[in-house]
């Protein structure tokens, strides 16, 4: 296990403990989620070694990286998924009608695809061997390992998306170093992240399915987003929500909590978390950030 010392964000080194959380998904292990007292940015410390982490995510169960119909979660999910990455696909062409795409965390490839098929010149990363094969021969896409993110050219990306992977990267800021040199000068980054002071986040507290330790190592709110961007010279000018998370969080925090799907009541905390957050401004189960130098 590796734990970290300081903050992430502001690098205090004062630090307490803000939940205990368990890993539904695949190990049944308990995480400690910590918050930083002097910026309240809140990460899962102690954490899985690097070369430890691919383990963790090594279950049908995780859905972003299965294309399963199986049950009534992954059926939502497909059919949900179906609409989002046309809504994506619309979002990103109000300010580029095509051009060159990077998707980091592209898992099986559908969203590349989609952009594909509109004529954008694709490009992928993900860390994963056995799933970014399966995105290489669904769809015939240049999708490539972890590491070549350093040999990618510099501006040499029209956009370049994470969605809710950001969450997921061990190093943050060289992260956010690779997003600065990547993208062009008037390009823009695209990210998508939970929100852990959603309505729904409040209901289920450790049960958040969102929190989703050990593979989320950062728990943001809007504010994190926006300062850990500003200390790279990057600025977020659109945040936007993202309306079918609740219910799907919501159904998945339902069975951790209860151990019973009991689909009605997730469906309603899901929307009374949307009406919440419309009030609220910011406040969405999770939320994308359009951002540019």
């Amino acid at each position: 296990m590796e734990k970290l010392n300081y903050c992430p964000i502001c690098k205090s080194s004062q630090i307490k403990l803000f939940l205990v959380c368990k890993d539904n998904t695949v190990s049944r292990e308990t995480f400690d989620i910590v918050e930083c007292i002097s910026c309240g940015f809140k990460f899962t410390n102690p954490r899985p070694d690097e070369d430890k982490l691919g383990a963790y995510y090594k279950s049908d169960e995780y859905v972003s990286h299965s294309n399963s119909s199986k049950g009534f979660v992954h059926s939502i999910y497909q059919i949900v998924r179906k609409y989002t990455l046309l809504k994506k696909l619309q979002l990103i062409s109000k300010y580029y009608k095509t051009g060159n795409i990077l998707d980091i965390g592209c898992g099986t490839g559908e969203f590349l695809k989609t952009f594909k098929d509109a004529k954008w010149k694709t490009f992928g990363i993900e860390p994963s061997l056995d799933v970014r094969e399966i995105a290489i021969k669904n769809y015939g896409l240049d999708i490539r390992g972890e590491a070549e993110i350093k040999k990618l050219e510099t501006e040499g990306f029209d956009v370049i998306t994470m969605w809710h992977v950001l969450e997921h990267v061990p190093e943050l800021n060289d992260r956010i170093d690779d997003l600065k040199r990547l993208i062009k000068p008037e390009g823009i980054i695209v990210i998508a992240v939970p929100n852990c002071t959603s309505f729904d986040a409040d209901v289920y507290k450790e049960n958040w399915a969102a929190y989703d330790v050990p593979r989320h190592l950062y728990h943001f709110v809007p504010n994190d987003i926006e300062t850990v961007f500003n200390n790279h010279g990057l600025k977020v000018f659109k945040v936007l929500p993202m309306l079918f998370d609740s219910f799907y969080v919501s159904l998945l925090s339902e069975k951790y909590r209860t151990e019973k799907s009991n689909i009605f009541r997730a469906l309603w905390i899901g929307l009374r978390s949307n009406i919440s957050a419309l009030k609220s401004g910011k406040k969405y189960s999770s939320q994308i950030y359009l951002i540019r130098k």
